[in-house]
């Protein structure tokens, strides 16, 4: 069971927690291809099929392990193999970036996240822990943040404790006195679980919980629901 007395810091999902993914990441692939389509026609047509685009993720992740954690030199690897593959400017793997990060930061929050982000950072500090890449400062919430850690910048992503460890530290206090909240059940409470931290995981679909060995200390709804969980705590 939660016990909201011990919780001193939150740490912090993004994507999924705070707002849908899959349609920002779609948005972002299309805003690439549309820019790509001028410059490089034959890799703009090869990245809209989902398929090819897919298999040759696979390859970078198969043939580059090492940076399976940081999203951004992984997609830039994915384009320039992509335009090297169709003898096009590799080049334009900068400028190509940059047009899927502005839009991938163009995020739409669920109802329930603004006012939770608020509740949280007028009473804890708030780490945000993602091993995704989107920025809090850039997509506007930075002011509810007392730091973010991505697994980009950190070098290890969830599961891995040591990130878990690190939003402690950032927030000053252990990490048996953070409580983590993250949608992902293996990623975000499992991990945050065998790290030494409380998790609350944001069931939002309804999923059934498939862990045996590990149990989140509450299920929530929304983030709504968490702060009705932790009024007892500030």
């Amino acid at each position: 069971m939660l016990d909201p007395k011990k919780v001193r810091a939150i740490s912090l999902d993004l994507d999924d927690t705070l707002w849908p993914i899959w349609p920002v990441i779609a948005r972002a692939e299309q805003a690439l291809q549309d820019w790509l389509r001028p410059h490089a026609p034959q890799t703009a047509a090869f990245l809209a099929d989902a398929e090819q685009r897919l298999a040759l993720r696979r390859e970078v992740q198969a043939d580059r392990p090492e940076i399976g954690h940081d999203l951004r030199t992984l997609r830039q690897e994915l384009v320039r193999r992509a335009l090297q593959r169709h003898a096009e400017d590799t080049a334009l793997v900068a400028p190509a970036y940059e047009v899927f990060i502005a839009e991938r930061m163009r995020v739409e929050l669920y109802e329930d996240a603004r006012p939770a982000l608020a509740w949280l950072a007028s009473r804890f500090p708030v780490v945000a822990v993602s091993n995704g890449n989107a920025d809090v400062q850039r997509i506007g919430l930075g002011d509810y943040f007392h730091a973010g850690l991505s697994a980009q910048a950190f070098g290890a992503g969830k599961p891995d404790a040591r990130i878990f460890h690190a939003a402690a530290f950032a927030a000053g206090v252990q990490p048996h006195e953070v409580l983590h909240v993250g949608d992902d059940a293996a990623l975000d409470v499992v991990g945050a679980l065998d790290a030494g931290l409380q998790a609350v995981w944001v069931n939002r679909a309804g999923h059934d919980w498939l862990h045996d060995t590990h149990r989140p200390h509450a299920t929530v709804s929304d983030m709504a629901a968490l702060c009705e969980l932790l009024k007892g705590a500030a």
